[in-house]
């Protein structure tokens, strides 16, 4: 249960508020981190950061060096076409990109890659070493599993810390789960240890059709990083994407009896469960988000 129902600010304004600039003048900075594999069902986490990339027009300003930590019979590279046609080869690896906050004297940097196979202690040392660096004063995981939630319903996209403070200010929960993780939790909780602010935003992606791309759990994500980073997106073409994807999906069930009653009985399920969110609060928040989106376009 969430310790407060309604978001009192953002994290953008938090870190607005308390922080100066680091070594170099380089501004406040929140980290928002994403990797794919165990962490990314239906790449909706990864498509939610090159989506951030791509609307602040991110520059990349460092790499994890890859041959420590990657199996690469495990996590093996890829061969691509360059923009001159030459054959290159792709190796896994995690990249940092950096980018401004337009109108709230804060920068992102993100962080996008895959998992590690080896050395998870020493690669988040590392990690948070060049986010000393990039001087982070928050950092924000995103991730996204597979859930018995129905596809035809608003994909949920919860937001978890244990930081007291992040949670009465955004309204987030303190996590329950306890059993195997993946290199966000490890990430979690080395960050919260190492005296930075630090939430998870995870989406549900339905297990029957995890497979990528999942444009309505990246929809969920991004409407969450909305509130968090005070800003705005334009969703339009990924709202449009979203409900061709449920277009897709409702053809696909309804050619499968069983898969189709399965549906139904997730729909049943959480719609018995879950309280229709229809408060004055609720609505106006939702108001809020339109206006900020015809008005500020993407200009955050």
């Amino acid at each position: 249960m969430a310790e407060n129902n309604e978001s009192q600010g953002s994290l953008t304004e938090l870190i607005a508020a308390e922080a100066r600039p680091g070594t170099g003048g380089r501004r406040p900075t929140i980290m928002v981190v994403a990797f794919g594999g165990w962490n990314d069902a239906g790449e909706a986490a990864s498509d939610s950061l090159r989506f951030l990339a791509r609307h602040f027009e991110a520059k990349k300003v460092a790499e994890l060096s890859e041959d420590d930590y990657y199996d690469y019979q495990y996590s093996r590279p890829s061969v691509r076409r360059n923009a001159a046609g030459k054959r290159t080869i792709r190796w896994p690896s995690t990249r940092m990109f950096r980018a401004q906050i337009p109108g709230t004297g804060v920068d992102l940097l993100l962080v996008r890659g895959t998992e590690p196979t080896y050395r998870w202690q020493a690669f988040t040392a590392e990690l948070l070493t060049q986010a000393e660096l990039q001087n982070v004063k928050a950092v924000v995981l995103v991730g996204a599993l597979l859930a018995d939630v129905p596809h035809t319903r608003p994909l949920p996209a919860s937001i978890t810390s244990e930081d007291g403070h992040l949670r009465a200010l955004l309204g987030a929960e303190r996590t329950t789960y306890e059993g195997p993780t993946g290199i966000l939790g490890v990430l979690a909780e080395t960050s919260d240890s190492a005296g930075l602010p630090t939430l998870s935003i995870w989406a549900a992606v339905p297990h029957y059709v995890g497979h990528s791309p999942s444009p309505k759990a990246t929809l969920a994500l991004l409407t969450q990083l909305e509130e968090v980073l005070h800003t705005s997106f334009d969703l339009t073409l990924l709202t449009e994407e979203a409900e061709a994807w449920q277009r897709g999906v409702n053809e696909l069930s309804e050619e499968d009896p069983e898969v189709a009653a399965y549906v139904q009985q997730l729909e049943e399920s959480q719609d018995a469960t879950k309280l229709p969110e229809a408060s004055g609060e609720s609505i106006a928040r939702e108001f809020e988000r339109y206006l900020k989106r015809r008005d500020g376009g993407t200009d955050g």
